[in-house]
């Protein structure tokens, strides 16, 4: 239910019902419970259910890749309105890239829905050129090497590592990846840039188009300039968030602890 409620900024219970496949009084209930103890609430003469700040509490496991999506999540709506063309914001997820955010369902000219939780291959995306390109040098071989023993046809380039070096070399030197997908009508390029925090690699920005309403070299001028500038952005908040939490959690005071007696 948490889940259903943060993808869709808000659910009713019906939809979240609908979504989950519990019978509408079950799901009532629960949601009922969420919101006496705090963790969703309902204003008035409404019937969607809001997650509130309380949630924060339950994230003690809350990783990096998915704190980076939620501050990307803004900027990356900013830049899909600009471009039209869909945004999408990935990370490493196993021996695949997992889409954190999207903006597929606010463009217009998306071939492809795609929505958050969407995965792709490593080796047949941008989005995973890029990772590959400029994640460390140790955690590149080992991904390299479990691919390699893959039997999966997207995983193959893996077993011929020189060739695979060559091409990432050139990602690094152009800053950017770029990948083209086949399709009936006309092919889907993507190109990606790096998120990056310092010199930590965050996350890949991508963007999506035809290859018959842009070439990949107009591409390369107007979207990775613009792709940059947003990357930046997010990279810059995720640090300046990171700071703002270290500092609170030094100067949080130390509660007293209660004795036997109190």
């Amino acid at each position: 239910m948490l889940r259903v409620l943060n993808l869709n900024n808000g659910a009713t219970v019906s939809e979240v019902a609908t979504a989950i496949n519990l019978p509408r009084t079950t799901t009532y209930r629960i949601l009922e419970t969420l919101r006496v103890t705090g963790y969703t609430h309902r204003a008035e003469n409404q019937e969607r259910y809001h997650l509130t700040i309380l949630v924060r509490g339950l994230s003690d496991g809350f990783d990096d890749e998915a704190w980076v999506t939620q501050i990307a999540r803004k900027y990356i709506q900013e830049l899909s309105n600009e471009l039209i063309w869909p945004i999408s914001i990935a990370t490493l997820s196993g021996s695949t890239m997992l889409i954190r955010q999207t903006t597929d369902h606010r463009s217009p000219l998306a071939i492809e829905k795609r929505g958050p939780g969407f995965r792709v291959p490593i080796l047949r995306s941008a989005s995973g050129l890029l990772y590959l390109a400029y994640c460390p040098a140790k955690q590149r071989d080992v991904i390299l090497d479990i691919l390699a023993k893959s039997r999966q046809a997207e995983d193959q380039p893996a077993r011929n590592r020189k060739r695979l070096e060559e091409l990432l070399t050139q990602v690094r030197t152009h800053g950017y990846s770029s990948s083209r997908r086949a399709r009936r009508i006309s092919d889907e390029i993507s190109m990606s840039v790096p998120v990056m925090a310092h010199e930590r690699l965050l996350a890949a920005l991508t963007i999506r188009f035809s290859s018959t309403a842009v070439a990949e070299a107009d591409a390369a001028q107007r979207f990775v300039p613009r792709l940059r500038a947003t990357a930046k952005r997010i990279g810059e908040e995720f640090v300046f968030q990171a700071e703002q939490d270290s500092r609170a959690a030094v100067e949080q005071p130390t509660l007293p602890r209660l004795s036997r007696g109190s």
